[in-house]
């Protein structure tokens, strides 16, 4: 793709683009948890961790502890700041995911702050319109690397790439199982770093009216495993900040998924866990309109995870399905979710797109309305320009990252295959069909499927909104969270 052409702006599709010395896709929650706490015992200064939702039961490493230090969460953030007396935690959580947490049994973080250690500090974070949610999942080390993606470092999100029916190590801390879960994050250190550390200071400024100051001389942190996707890479930042006060709303993420859906010519790729934003539907049914434009699959949930979601954002995708299913004519959507050997479906959790060969973004944005202006996201892109001297290797690598997916999803190895795409003449959807089998596989959505989905709360703009509602909407929507919280009704995103 030529600079005229690009997707990723400044001001427009993102927020800053920083140079990464250093840039890793990580698959799983089982590999991060092991990243993050590796990273972090190698921390000297600051460690921020800005989130959705922490649990501090959960392990690092639930089947065999690897590395040192306290296995669980908590008790881990209590114990290092007492081996390195230079070292200060600042963890940032959303105020409404606290609620959440109690009922769950979590004990308070806070607590233990109070009678442990003064530099660790929790702050929640209430700086949101009623409704929102704060939904970035960053952590910072140092300004010197930081984890940006999909992956909440809460219960139920720990699972390895193999997805293995009744897994022992997929446990609540209750000791109840938990179903297996597919999610994403990324990595980065450098420049790119130093500006996600930026985002998260302006994050807990905001919150507490503290301003954190930066890391003057960072050092060089990353984990001794973590093999690097690229290397020396330009890496965009892209948010959506709602309004709220002076502060106008922030809809890069909204921007970048548009300008890359009309700039696809062959394939694109999307990994989501929910399908209920009409604006981005309508994108996609336009190119799916198209005589010549590019195969559309979307890997998602079987269904939603809890009754709320169910009715409201199963609903919505129920309707935006069907929209995208007229506008097929030309036989290039499919839409799937992952089962396991044995069929049971694996929750689809991460936030992925890839296009053609020069796009691969990943964050904590979702294909609905809430991730494109109500709620608090960060996604991070590499685009593949023309000209750039490592074109045809990040080309043959995002290319790579697609297969992996769809392997993994498969059950398949590469061997396997790139064979079966190149007889079907580079079509994804035809290889994909080719290929699926029983056992590990990718099971079609059809309109069959989601028939049961109508619903009354279908793209409801109190439960999914577009941006920040007016003040009759916002007491509206403090009343449903309220009642939410007080049913014990898990809000998972």
């Amino acid at each position: 793709m030529s600079d005229q052409n690009r997707v990723l702006i400044p001001g427009e599709t993102c927020w800053r683009i920083e140079r990464a010395n250093r840039y890793a896709l990580i698959i799983d929650a089982a590999d991060y948890f092991r990243f993050v706490k590796e990273a972090m015992l190698k921390a000297q200064s600051t460690i921020m961790l800005i989130g959705w939702d922490f649990d501090t039961r959960i392990k690092f490493e639930p089947e065999a502890q690897t590395l040192p230090g306290p296995n669980r969460l908590g008790r881990f953030l209590t114990w290092l700041p007492k081996q390195r007396p230079g070292l200060r935690i600042h963890l940032l959580k959303w105020d409404l995911g606290m609620v959440q947490a109690l009922g769950r049994g979590m004990t308070p973080l806070f607590i233990l702050d109070l009678v442990t250690n003064k530099r660790l500090q929790l702050k929640l974070d209430a700086a949101h319109p009623a409704g929102a949610a704060h939904h970035q999942k960053i952590i910072v080390i140092d300004d010197s690397l930081a984890f940006c993606g999909g992956i909440d470092m809460t219960v139920d999100r720990w699972d390895t790439r193999e997805h293995r029916d009744a897994d022992p190590r997929r446990t609540k801390p209750s000791g109840r199982a938990y179903p297996p879960w597919h999610d994403a994050t990324a990595a980065v250190d450098g420049d790119a770093a130093r500006a996600i550390g930026d985002l998260a200071r302006e994050r807990w400024r905001l919150a507490s009216n503290e301003q954190l100051q930066p890391i003057p001389n960072p050092p060089v942190i990353w984990p001794d495993d973590l093999e690097p996707t690229f290397e020396q890479v330009d890496v965009a930042i892209a948010r959506t900040l709602p309004e709220m006060g002076e502060r106008q709303e922030v809809r890069e993420i909204e921007s970048l998924y548009s300008a890359a859906f009309a700039r696809a010519r062959k394939t694109i790729y999307i990994e989501s866990q929910y399908l209920a934003s009409r604006k981005l539907a309508e994108a996609l049914a336009h190119r799916l309109d198209e005589p010549d434009g590019p195969e559309i699959l979307i890997v998602l949930p079987a269904e939603a995870d809890g009754w709320l979601e169910q009715k409201a954002m199963d609903g919505a995708r129920r309707k935006l399905l069907q929209l995208l299913w007229r506008a097929d004519r030309h036989k290039r959507f499919g839409v799937y979710y992952p089962v396991t050997q044995a069929g049971e479906p694996i929750y689809v959790h991460a936030k992925i797109m890839i296009v053609d060969d020069w796009l691969l973004r990943v964050g904590s944005s979702n294909l609905n309305n809430r991730s494109m202006g109500f709620d608090t996201e960060c996604d991070l892109a590499v685009e593949v320009t023309g000209g750039a001297e490592n074109e045809p290797r990040m080309r043959a690598t995002i290319q790579s990252i697609r297969r992996d997916l769809v392997c993994e999803h498969l059950g398949l190895q590469a061997r396997e295959f790139d064979p079966v795409l190149e007889d079907c003449s580079g079509s994804l959807l035809r290889a994909l069909e080719r290929l699926r089998g029983r056992g590990r596989t990718l099971e079609p959505l059809r309109p069959r499927d989601v028939a049961d989905d109508d619903s009354a709360l279908a793209e409801n703009e109190f439960l999914d909104p577009e941006r920040t509602p007016p003040s009759l909407s916002e007491q509206v929507a403090r009343g449903i969270s309220g009642a939410v919280a007080r049913a014990g009704l898990r809000r998972r995103t």
